[in-house]
């Protein structure tokens, strides 16, 4: 799961994607990257933090760090939340790379180019908006991987 500065949008999706995983039994691991390197080693943001405390999920001991090279080697999928993370994404990528790149709501509505917006400027509605926008793309990612 990837943003820009990987204290908002990413750290979620990291959240609820294990959430569900692990609701669902399934023995798989996620992890979340900015594409800057401005917040390295910085919780998440405490809006992002509080949303997903209300709904059971921890995330207040996950680290922001830069997406690196590695991570298309390792990873399955690297999933941006918006058209500029998944430009930063692609230039990054390595020829020949195993991971697929995949927009986060292209899982809930494919082929339309949404993007999770991204709230650290707004208050915390925009953090609840973010959370529920992905929660449903992570169900339908689940959904979709599962079947």
């Amino acid at each position: 799961m990837v943003c820009l500065g990987n204290i908002c949008r990413s750290p979620l999706a990291e959240g609820i994607a294990q959430h569900l995983a692990d609701q669902r039994g399934l023995d798989w691991h996620f992890d979340s990257a900015g594409t800057s390197g401005w917040h390295d080693g910085k919780p998440p943001d405490s809006r992002s933090i509080e949303v997903a405390t209300a709904h059971g999920i921890d995330i207040a001991q996950q680290q922001s760090r830069k997406l690196i090279e590695n991570d298309f080697e390792f990873f399955d999928f690297i999933i941006p939340m918006d058209a500029e993370n998944l430009r930063d994404v692609r230039q990054l990528a390595p020829d020949g790379s195993k991971a697929q790149i995949r927009m986060m709501m292209d899982f809930l509505h494919p082929r339309r180019d949404g993007r999770v917006p991204d709230p650290y400027y707004g208050g915390k509605e925009g953090f609840r908006e973010v959370y529920n926008l992905l929660l449903q793309s992570c169900e339908a990612m689940l959904n979709e991987l599962t079947s």
